[in-house]
């Protein structure tokens, strides 16, 4: 699947991920193609941009624990930001709300395991993940 191209940045919420993991990159390239109406932007903890935004919100971005998905003052992060992610996507992705029933003191832990050791269980890039030019727009 391929997005079509925009006629105007979108507004909608920015998808803050770690562009040095190679888990993280492919999760932002796997939603790019995924989210047709282009309602996400996505910034890498790594861009200055980035590393702003990461901060306003009380994270270190020399350390980054966790995706972010920042929508005016809203903000979610661990399972909370990756469930909103899918649920946005189109059929089949919002079936994973059922993963909703599991109760964030469970989701969540498992989500912080394995960011701690996604480097070790997923590599990292010696270079932070560009994304493809049709995307550009996207791209804080």
């Amino acid at each position: 699947m391929t997005a079509t191209p925009h006629s105007e940045p979108s507004t909608g919420p920015i998808i803050l991920f770690d562009a040095e993991c190679v888990l993280c990159s492919a999760n932002a390239r796997f939603v790019l193609e995924r989210d047709l109406k282009g309602v996400f932007r996505f910034a890498s903890i790594q861009s200055e941009i980035g590393k702003s935004i990461y901060r306003l919100h009380g994270m270190d971005p020399n350390d980054p624990a966790s995706l972010l998905v920042v929508e005016g003052d809203r903000v979610q992060r661990d399972s909370d930001a990756v469930l909103s992610i899918y649920e946005t996507l189109g059929f089949p992705w919002p079936l994973v709300r059922v993963f909703r029933i599991v109760p964030v003191a469970l989701r969540d832990p498992i989500y912080r395991f394995v960011a701690r050791h996604r480097y070790r269980l997923f590599g990292r890039r010696d270079a932070c993940w560009v994304a493809p030019k049709r995307y550009r727009d996207r791209i804080l």
